[in-house]
């Protein structure tokens, strides 16, 4: 692909996140409404759009969970559906919510999604109760060790050396700052790769895939092509949507199977989705490119 700057996402392509932000989503939903989705309906989420940051997914699949108590009576793959047809994201999850059930209804689901106290429950979850105190500046009502701790790294060592060696690297992720950092540390590169090379949820608004931070780590890097590596069809959209938005580079979207999208099914999905190249893990592409 002659490229000349590589761009990465963080979770499914340099840590493996089923058993800790996966799981926060799932856990968080039982503990505040002692119901939730199955581990598996994260992906269809992921592949509606729109919920790159997993708070908002969790949001999204308690509000699924609240309205079936409400007479919503559709399928979490109907529900899906419906998100993506109406463009992703929470906004389209509570359209979908408010055109099927009545004003009422709809009323008493939403006096029932306390968003403030799941996202909360997740990061008490997610991070363990020392990080807590310290990146979110509070007293935990749960005392657990933090899921955090159990992502396991994708990145071989001589992967991150090839690849930091022969090209411009950028992160960008849905991730808080705080929480890059650390896995960054994690993976070897949080020493390496300066601020200005990395963009986090704290950095912009948009979020993915939106193309803004993608042209942007391009412009810093001066690059004519861009590769863009990630685990969800949001990534690969975010680099057809970059190679739309700025025609003096060249942005390819390349898929790995490292996250929820695996196997036969996930390399077809992303196929479908117009990625450039699909990789069972990040550990390919320094074979690709070279």
């Amino acid at each position: 692909m002659n490229a000349d700057a590589v761009v990465l996402d963080v979770d499914g392509v340099l840590v493996d996140v089923a058993d800790s932000y996966r799981r926060a989503i799932l856990e968080s939903i039982e503990r505040v409404y002692d119901r939730t989705i199955r581990k598996e309906d994260i992906q269809q989420f992921k592949n509606a759009g729109g919920f790159n940051n997993d708070w908002l997914l969790t949001d999204a699949a308690a509000l699924y969970v609240i309205a079936t108590s409400e007479g919503y009576d559709e399928s979490i793959d109907e529900y899906t559906d419906r998100i993506a047809a109406e463009g992703g994201g929470v906004a389209a999850a509570e359209a979908v919510v408010r055109d099927a059930i009545g004003a009422r209804a709809n009323q008493r689901v939403h006096d029932r999604w306390d968003r403030e106290h799941l996202r909360d429950v997740f990061q008490q979850l997610y991070l363990g109760t020392d990080l807590y105190r310290t990146i979110e500046g509070g007293e935990p009502e749960l005392q657990t060790r933090g899921f955090i701790h159990d992502e396991p790294v994708l990145l071989e060592e001589s992967t991150r050396e090839r690849l930091t060696e022969r090209y411009d690297v950028g992160i960008l992720t849905g991730r808080p700052e705080n929480e890059a950092g650390i896995a960054l540390e994690q993976v070897g590169l949080e020493a390496t790769l300066p601020l200005d090379h990395r963009f986090t949820m704290d950095d912009w608004e948009e979020g993915k895939p939106h193309p803004k931070a993608l042209t942007t780590l391009a412009e810093r890097f001066d690059a004519h092509t861009v590769v863009f590596v990630g685990d969800t069809l949001d990534d690969v959209r975010t680099a057809a949507n970059a190679d739309e938005a700025d025609p003096d580079r060249t942005y390819h979207g390349v898929g790995v199977l490292t996250g929820g999208l695996t196997g036969v099914d996930g390399r077809r999905t992303f196929d479908e989705d117009g990625a450039s190249m699909v990789l069972e893990s990040i550990n390919e592409l320094p074979g690709v490119l070279e």
